[in-house]
C-alpha cells in the first residue's frame, strides 16, 4: 500500500493493526479509507469478521452493562459472584481464572451435563468449594434486583425453573463469523463467502479474493488450497498490471 501523498513514488507502506471500512474504484486503481492508494487488492480475511454470540434473552440497558464476552482484567470481578454460561474451554478457562485466582464466586451454566472444553478443566471446577456447576440449564429470564441480575435458569427437558444472582455474567458461548461487510465494497458473495473465478478475481475488476473466504465449485477448505490461491491471484495482478510482459513461473518465486 502507498500513501496517497506519495502515490507515485516507489515507496511501500506496510499498515497493520488497522481496519479496512472503505473502498473506492477509481480508473487506476483504488482509495482504501482516504488514505492509500493501490492498484489491486487482495481479500484474504478467511472465514471473515467475528462477533461473539449474545446471550439469548432481551435486555435492558442496566442488565446489559453487566454482560460481558471478554475478560480484559479479572481483578475487576474479585469479590464478586459471577455467573460464566458456556461448555467450552473458554468458559471453562475463564471459570477457573475467576475462581482460583480473584477468589470469586462462580456458577458455571451449560446447557449440557457434558462440556466441551477439556476434561480436567471441568474436573477442577468441580473440586473448587467457590463453584458452583450448573447442567444442564438455559438462561429463561433475567433482571435486576436488589443490585443483582436475577437469572431464571430452565432445567432442560423440565419445567423446573430456578433463580440464581450474579454481581455480572460472562458469556462464552463462541462466535460467528461474516464476510458480508465485503458486499458495501461491491463485491459479490454466496453463502456469506466471496464468489471468485479461477484467476481469484470477484466481481469487481482489480479485487481478487484467497482462503477460506472464496467460494467456487470443488473448492475443499484447506490451507495448503490457500497458499496455491495465493499464488494464483498474484499470477493474475501481474498479468493484468504488465500485459506486455513474459512471466516465468517457479513454485519458488513468489
Amino acid at each position: 500500500m502507498e500513501q496517497l501523498k506519495t502515490a507515485t513514488t516507489d515507496k511501500t507502506t506496510f499498515v497493520l493493526d488497522h481496519r479496512v471500512s472503505s473502498i473506492q474504484k477509481q480508473d487506476s486503481g483504488f482509495i482504501v479509507d482516504d488514505e492509500f492508494w493501490v492498484k489491486s487488492i487482495i481479500i484474504a480475511t478467511g472465514t471473515g469478521s467475528f462477533a461473539p454470540k449474545k446471550f439469548p434473552l432481551q435486555l435492558d440497558t442496566g442488565a446489559a452493562a453487566r454482560i460481558h464476552y471478554f475478560i480484559k482484567n479479572p481483578q475487576e470481578f474479585a469479590n464478586q459472584t459471577i455467573g460464566v454460561f458456556g461448555g467450552g474451554d473458554s468458559a471453562l478457562d475463564w471459570a477457573l481464572e475467576l475462581a482460583e485466582q480473584t477468589g470469586t464466586q462462580v456458577g458455571l451454566i451449560h446447557r449440557r451435563n457434558e462440556f466441551r472444553g477439556l476434561e480436567s478443566s471441568a474436573q477442577r471446577l468441580q473440586n473448587l468449594k467457590n463453584v458452583e456447576v450448573l447442567t444442564p440449564y438455559l438462561p429463561k429470564s433475567i433482571a435486576i434486583r436488589n443490585n443483582q441480575l436475577d437469572v431464571g435458569l430452565k432445567l432442560v427437558g423440565s419445567t423446573e425453573l430456578i433463580h440464581k444472582h450474579f454481581d455480572q455474567i460472562i458469556v462464552a458461548y463462541g462466535f460467528r463469523s461474516n464476510n458480508s461487510f465485503v458486499k458495501k465494497w461491491g463485491v459479490n458473495i454466496s453463502n456469506s463467502q466471496i464468489a471468485v473465478t479461477s484467476e481469484m478475481k470477484t466481481s469487481v475488476p482489480g479485487i481478487y479474493a484467497i482462503g477460506d473466504a472464496v467460494t467456487y465449485p470443488g473448492r475443499v477448505p484447506v490451507i495448503g488450497l490457500g497458499f496455491g490461491e495465493a499464488q494464483i491471484a498474484v499470477t493474475a495482478i501481474m498479468r493484468s498490471l504488465f500485459p506486455e510482459k513474459t512471466l516465468t513461473i517457479h513454485s519458488t518465486s513468489i
